[in-house]
């Protein structure tokens, strides 16, 4: 399994409103096609935090690779009033708000 870690800008008062979107974006075909496993939203102090699980380590090639999707187009348009790049002047694509990981451990490995 692979993980990213998508880091943004949120008012924590527009929680429920994109736990909706992405509630409605997760009953299409999109998480299928990325083969997305799970996907946790998280905010703090103003920041946003969109961890998903992938099945396998292509995740980051499969979110750039799904970014010209009509849904995935349609869900990053949904989420423009309540998320913010987290560095406006670097953001040309959701690669360039992942964060780098660079510790893990796992109580079965």
């Amino acid at each position: 399994m692979h993980s990213t870690l998508i880091v943004a800008r949120m008012d924590p008062s527009a929680s429920g409103d994109v736990a909706e979107i992405f509630r409605e974006f997760d009953r299409t075909e999109m998480p299928d096609l990325m083969g997305t496993r799970r996907r946790q939203l998280f905010f703090y102090r103003g920041l946003y935090f969109h961890l998903q699980d992938f099945d396998s380590d292509n995740g980051g090639s499969a979110i750039e690779a799904a970014k010209n999707n009509p849904l995935f187009l349609n869900v990053s348009e949904d989420l423009k009033p309540y998320i913010g790049a987290y560095d406006p002047e670097t953001w040309r694509s959701p690669a360039d708000a992942m964060a780098t990981r660079f510790y893990t451990w796992s109580k079965n490995s």
